[in-house]
């Protein structure tokens, strides 16, 4: 789907944040991350979500951190420019630390907002905060998640998840991309193709190139079986199938550096490497062919400042690398670091697409 032109020529990057679900820590690291500097300036930020809930979260951060003598630096729930959202249910119902029907709804429905608003032409790009599948399933929404959802109100059918960290260590930029997302692990075999492959790793170039400015980058593909098969002894996809597709893929990309079926136990020990400050051979992304292929590795080396991001939508969608944690909510010790590197992602993208 194409987005209506707007005047964006000399203006900040229009950002939706979406609360995510309210009984999460969504409104907690929003406050916390737009209370640093660094990471409001040059941007102009919008809070799809509901006055009340950030109100009551800063009221009671602020009466935790009085209890506890120690410093919240939280934005002012008043400073923010929030657009209340409706929904079926009654915040009364909402409960800090556990999700229900009622949070699942309410966090739907901001998402819903923010995307219809950005399709409108309104935001630039959206960052959304943690919501539980759970409770969307018991709202009655039946997506396996927020990637799904932004796919279908755009009108995307090819899209994917790209993992960002940039490490504190050293320059290194970690990218990793994943084939397949949220599905069960006996699935991948069938579902994983040549043809899902070839569309994920065109995805993967042409975010390369447009979002981060990469023209001819080099990108690390992982086989499917230990050791990407030994030869045929410990499985045969990447005889069958993908080590033939890597070669076609090579003739017909010669100005990308394609290495692969690389064993999956050994492609993260280099970028781990990297990660750490330490020299090693790096790619500028790794194309994983399951879920805990590529983001055990992801957190481990990055759990609080990884980025998700979802590319071949026509704007841009980050989000932070973690859950609602229902488990700590309100309790005032949520990490914002991933949020904070979501909006500064979104607002890089966006200045580098335009």
């Amino acid at each position: 789907m194409k987005i209506p032109a707007t005047e964006i020529e000399n203006t900040n990057p229009r950002l939706a944040v979406t609360v995510g679900d309210p009984g999460g820590i969504g409104p907690e690291i929003i406050l916390k991350a737009l209370a640093d500097p660094a990471v409001t300036e040059n941007c102009d930020l919008t809070i799809i979500g509901s006055h009340r809930i950030l109100q009551q979260t800063y009221q009671k951060l602020s009466q935790l951190s009085q209890k506890t003598e120690s410093q919240q630096l939280l934005v002012k729930w008043e400073n923010l420019k929030i657009l209340d959202v409706e929904f079926n249910g009654k915040l009364e119902n909402i409960f800090l630390g556990k999700g229900n029907a009622v949070s699942g709804e309410a966090s739907f429905c901001f998402m819903e907002t923010a995307i219809a608003q950005t399709l409108a032409g309104k935001f630039q790009g959206i960052v959304t905060a943690p919501i539980s599948k759970t409770c969307w399933q018991m709202a009655g929404h039946k997506y396996p998640g927020q990637t799904e959802l932004l796919a279908e109100k755009a009108g995307v059918k090819k899209f994917g998840m790209l993992f960002f960290a940039r490490s504190p260590h050293s320059d290194f930029v970690l990218r990793s991309l994943l084939a397949t997302t949220h599905i069960p692990l006996c699935q991948v075999p069938k579902v994983l193709t040549p043809e899902l492959l070839s569309w994920k790793l065109e995805l993967l170039i042409e975010s390369l190139q447009k979002d981060f400015g990469i023209s001819r980058p080099k990108i690390a593909v992982a086989g499917l079986n230990p050791h990407s098969g030994e030869n045929g002894q410990l499985g045969t996809e990447e005889q069958d199938w993908l080590i033939p597709w890597l070669d076609k893929q090579r003739d017909r990309r010669p100005d990308i550096e394609l290495d692969g079926p690389v064993p999956p136990d050994t492609m993260w020990v280099k970028p781990g490497q990297a990660w750490l400050g330490l020299p090693a051979k790096t790619y500028d992304a790794y194309l994983a062919l399951y879920h805990d292929q590529g983001l055990i590795p992801v957190k481990l080396m990055a759990f609080d400042l990884a980025v998700n991001t979802t590319i071949g939508l026509p704007f841009v969608r980050t989000s932070p690398d973690h859950g609602t944690a229902f488990d700590i909510a309100g309790q005032g010790i949520a990490d914002a670091t991933s949020m904070k590197a979501a909006i500064k992602l979104a607002k890089e993208l966006i200045l580098q697409r335009n």
